[in-house]
């Protein structure tokens, strides 16, 4: 019998070239990133214990999760609101069972799904970000109706997307994320680069630390 051995790799592998693009000059008005090396873990409590479900994750991230589309920083973790009384765990991933300890957490109480290897992180930054985002996304991204820490579940460019803002960004140094289901994630980088070419955009990859 053959032996197979898998080899894991960014679903941006062929999409994401590194370097400057776009804009005129010196100018970088945007950084665009794939993040990589990221645990994503759905949350979702079960019937009559949601507030079990909030007890545990404030025990194990000393936070309690969103109950509104928002994203909290906790301990070594982002809760994000994917819907009611259910949550993504983003964390860096790291050699141990990360899964095994959440399911230990949660046990009786959650259902979770691993969606590591199912998802793409797409971080945007920059003074040009929110001009690029407008162009591909209906959402209001002021600060007096997106604040940080503001989420949403949405679609952009047709595409479903767990959206946020990261937890502490402020006004030009806002910075935005989008979870997008990996088999849309080549479209869905070409469509965002396109949008940010005229500010001139750094694009890169960056590991969860």
């Amino acid at each position: 019998m053959a032996d197979f051995s898998w080899n894991v790799q960014s679903p941006l592998q062929q999409a994401l070239v590194p370097g400057r693009h776009g804009g005129a000059g010196a100018q970088v008005g945007v950084t665009l990133e794939e993040v990589r090396s990221v645990s994503l873990v759905q949350v979702m409590a079960r019937r009559g214990r949601a507030a079990e479900t909030i007890k545990a994750a404030k025990k194990l991230f000393s936070i309690e999760p969103p109950d509104t589309p928002r994203a909290v920083s906790g301990r070594n973790a982002t809760l994000i609101w994917s819907g009611p009384d259910q949550f993504i765990v983003l964390a860096a991933r790291r050699t141990d069972d990360q899964f095994a300890k959440l399911a230990e957490a949660f046990a009786g109480v959650a259902s979770l799904s691993d969606q590591s290897d199912g998802r793409c992180l797409i971080r945007i930054a920059g003074p040009g970000a929110r001009q690029a985002l407008a162009k591909f996304s209906s959402l209001d991204l002021h600060d007096s109706v997106f604040p940080a820490g503001a989420a949403a579940t949405t679609a952009v460019d047709h595409t479903a997307v767990n959206f946020w803002r990261e937890p502490g960004s402020v006004d030009v140094n806002a910075v935005f994320n989008m979870l997008v289901f990996t088999s849309f994630a080549d479209s869905l980088w070409h469509t965002i680069l396109d949008s940010c070419l005229e500010y001139g955009v750094q694009a890169s990859v960056a590991h969860a630390a």
